[in-house]
């Protein structure tokens, strides 16, 4: 049985795919200001890029217990509740990154990614319960487009304030975003014709879903999509403002190669065209491809070399494609009745990712150099690629 959409939610329209947009830009935004000054001040403060993977891969950790037991916190607080309490985790991250070091940082990380996985997991719901099948790919699409102005300006912009205005500068903006966050969410869920609604499901065991889950062969291929994909886009943010150092380029760079990634989300509306046109399988299909090949030029490259970046921006823009299209063959394949269930596990492939990442990373620098990782990262990449021939022809 389908969920029944609320009536005052009907009467919006179009428009509620638009709230939803603005919602999540502006905890883009929140986001995006210290997505490349942690990597760097936690460079600073532990020396050693082994340090600081150790230091990600316990924040993962943490996370991951956090998103494993959603159901459990959305039938304790309610899901209006959850999306202000991972704007709550964001300000309080912002202060303990900037005042902490060493191991506090492995505690404002993991707040930092509670937050986003918290708030994507509600935001996932809300648009399986409020938008229809059809128009999945459009949201979409508007989704991206909109968090690609917050991605574009956040991460130069929060480095600029770091470098030449004050270190706290780039906390404080996190967090004032994070109190924006807070206030359009209640004037979304309190004024005319509220966008969103109390969630009361019952709580559910996450050891009792897994199963059901990945016993399902076409979730198994949309998780493997999400999982990948956003396995290149923790490299990129942890890693990507490292390399940019190791080849001696400035800080800014670093600022300036995630803007510019980020603004390749304006291309969404394109891939939305393509997938139209050319059908959603094979433009996912052919963006791991793009993404793992790019990655496995990065290996060719060997160290860090300005020329890379070259590199890292055609992987990137195979992985914005995955970003517009990657979470539909989930939301149009999952059953109805099992939506909050399957979205929670579903939603693990960002704490899945921000795992995988590091403990990698690690595995690998105990037998070789670091740059073997691109190896392993774009033959996983690729292997995705082909497993995606799997899906319906028609999504």
């Amino acid at each position: 049985m389908f969920h029944r959409r609320p009536t005052g939610l009907e009467s919006l329209g179009d428009h509620a795919g638009v709230s939803i947009a603005r919602l999540g830009a502006m905890d883009g935004f929140a986001r995006a200001v210290l997505v490349g000054v942690v990597p760097l001040m936690a460079l600073q403060a532990l020396e050693t890029k082994e340090a600081v993977t150790r230091v990600y891969l316990l924040a993962s950790v943490i996370t991951l217990c956090i998103t494993l037991n959603f159901a459990a916190l959305e039938h304790l607080l309610q899901r209006r509740r959850v999306v202000v309490l991972s704007s709550l985790f964001l300000i309080i991250a912002a202060a303990v990154l900037y005042l902490g070091n060493g191991l506090s940082f492995a505690l404002g990380i993991s707040l930092r990614s509670a937050a986003a996985s918290m708030f994507s997991i509600c935001l996932s719901l809300y648009i399986m319960d409020y938008i229809g099948k059809g128009d999945l790919s459009r949201t979409e699409s508007r989704r991206q487009f909109y968090a690609g102005s917050a991605w574009l300006t956040g991460p130069v912009l929060g480095i600029w304030l770091w470098n030449h205005v004050a270190g706290w500068g780039p906390f404080a903006l996190s967090a004032i975003t994070a109190v924006f966050i807070i206030a359009y969410f209640l004037y979304l869920r309190f004024g005319q014709n509220p966008v969103v609604r109390p969630a009361r499901r019952p709580a559910v065991n996450p050891l009792r879903v897994i199963p059901r889950y990945f016993g399902q062969k076409a979730l198994r291929i949309a998780y493997l999509i999400t999982l990948t994909r956003s396995t290149f886009w923790v490299t990129l943010f942890v890693y990507g403002p490292l390399y940019v150092v190791e080849a001696g380029l400035p800080d800014w760079v670093a600022g300036g190669l995630l803007s510019f990634v980020s603004a390749l989300m304006f291309l969404s509306p394109l891939v939305k065209v393509l997938a139209d046109r050319v059908g959603i399988r094979r433009v996912i299909i052919v963006s791991l491809t793009l993404c793992g090949c790019s990655v496995l030029a990065l290996f060719l490259v060997g160290e860090a070399r300005p020329v890379g970046l070259v590199f890292w921006i055609l992987a990137s823009l195979g992985a914005m494609c995955l970003d517009v299209l990657g979470n539909i063959p989930f939301m149009r394949m999952v059953k109805p009745r099992e939506r909050t269930e399957m979205t929670m596990i579903f939603s693990t492939w960002r704490e899945g990712s921000e795992l995988l990442t590091p403990l990698l990373v690690m595995l690998v620098l105990l037998v070789t150099r670091f740059e073997v990782y691109y190896l392993v990262l774009g033959c996983l990449l690729l292997v995705a690629a082909l497993v995606c021939s799997y899906l319906p022809r028609r999504l």
